[in-house]
């Protein structure tokens, strides 16, 4: 019975030593995997939002196109979040922003209006209907993590899960419809330590080592959440092959090639989907893999130097767009699935899909914590530094929204299935 299964069960670069021939060869190399150190010349500054909403298949004859979630605005609502601070016990305390004295709850009452179609709300039983017997991980940061606790939240509303012990993940099953969701915490989805007060105070990632921690775990899984991007933009050293690769804000003074966060987000995005297809296929069992793009942060000021955040609604449009960097990530991340589905479409037995919530995350500064990431933060006066969230996610807030997209992804690659 499949259910089963869910029991206890730097150096630098010496380029001037290298002879001409491997020269050149290095270089092709560095080219192909986009490691530059003007990521401007490879990436525009505006990225439109195009229609990723199902990149895995081709549409079979009669078949309604699918819906491009990611183009659209907030609207203004009457309608309440499904669940509060008080209901929900499964988020952490520093998203719980009105039980932590935020005064106002006007960011609750907005929701997501696709410009091509409606978006249903949030359906906790068809999800789990749709999880049925199945484990849906969550692999990456605090980010996945948050998402996480918000979709937990929602399916609470109808059904309360058990909290089972696991090495190397959080899991939360749901007994009557034997499903499970975990969380495996991989900031880079490949090998490495993050930094930490005290020291290192610099990453130390190796991007062609997939984790272990959630790769050991991969043959119990039936779909894979992905994310990554925050933790690759601090400073780091980058090793490929057991040697040092480069460095992103020169860390430590033996590592003198700059390489930036671009070319090791692609790298390690990259490892991550050709290991979940190197290990998957011939298995005799599929997984679906879906990629959640990058969701911008909203500092007013550096984040490091008491950045805040304390809007309190949605940009409007034309008001913002995905730029700079947050448009390179996503079109990174883009590009790395349509490579990876060209690779699996010949294997077989895995679909891979995008949530692109890069647009919808980036018009909402009103939704992160900020300073109410602890609990009332001036019921002693106003402190001369102030800590702000303005990365996460409040609970519930915004980022219940994703899983609304999320889920009518979910029943298009369902819908295919049965083609």
């Amino acid at each position: 019975m499949r259910g089963k299964r869910f029991s206890t069960k730097l150096l630098p670069l010496s380029v001037y030593a290298l002879p001409p021939i491997a020269l050149l060869c290095f270089c092709l190399y560095f080219y192909s995997l986009s490691f530059t150190s003007s990521p401007h010349s490879h990436f525009p500054q505006f990225v439109s939002i195009t229609n990723h909403s199902s990149l895995s298949a081709s549409t079979p004859p009669g078949y309604e196109k699918p819906c491009n979630y990611s183009n659209g605005k907030w609207v203004h609502t009457k309608r309440g979040p499904l669940y509060n601070g008080t209901t929900c016990v499964k988020m952490k305390k520093n998203q719980n922003c009105i039980s932590n004295g935020r005064p106002d709850s006007g960011f609750l009452y907005w929701r997501w209006k696709p410009s091509e179609c409606l978006l249903p709300r949030f359906d906790p039983n068809t999800f789990l209907q749709l999880i049925s017997n199945k484990h849906v991980a969550f692999v990456g940061d605090s980010v996945s993590r948050n998402h996480l606790e918000s979709l937990l939240c929602m399916l609470s509303t109808v059904i309360k899960p058990n909290r089972v012990h696991h090495q190397g993940s959080r899991r939360w099953l749901f007994p009557s419809h034997n499903a499970i969701l975990s969380f495996y915490w991989s900031p880079f989805l490949v090998q490495g330590v993050p930094r930490k007060t005290p020291g290192p105070l610099y990453n130390t990632v190796h991007l062609d080592r997939v984790n272990m921690r959630w790769a050991r775990d991969m043959e119990e899984m039936d779909m894979i959440v992905l994310s990554l991007g925050h933790w690759f933009l601090v400073p780091s050293v980058f090793y490929e092959g057991g040697k040092v690769l480069g460095c992103m804000s020169h860390p430590v003074s033996n590592c003198t090639v700059e390489i930036g966060f671009h070319g090791p987000i692609r790298r390690a995005l990259r490892t991550a989907l050709n290991s979940i297809i190197e290990r998957k296929v011939g298995k005799g069992k599929g997984v679906d893999v879906i990629v959640r793009t990058y969701s911008p942060s909203h500092f007013e000021g550096a984040w490091d130097k008491g950045g805040t955040c304390s809007k309190t609604k949605p940009y409007g449009i034309g008001e913002k767009q995905v730029e700079g960097n947050d448009a390179e990530i996503r079109w990174i991340e883009m590009e790395e699935v349509e490579n990876a589905q060209a690779r699996a479409k010949q294997l077989g037995g895995i679909r891979l899909e995008v949530l692109d919530v890069t647009k919808l995350a980036l018009l909402r500064p009103d939704g992160h914590p900020g300073v109410y990431m602890n609990p009332f933060p001036f019921a002693d006066g106003i402190p001369k530094v102030v800590q702000n969230d303005c990365v996460h996610w409040c609970l519930p807030g915004p980022i219940d929204s994703w899983s609304e997209v999320f889920l009518q992804i979910m029943k298009n690659m369902a819908r295919l299935a049965k083609e």
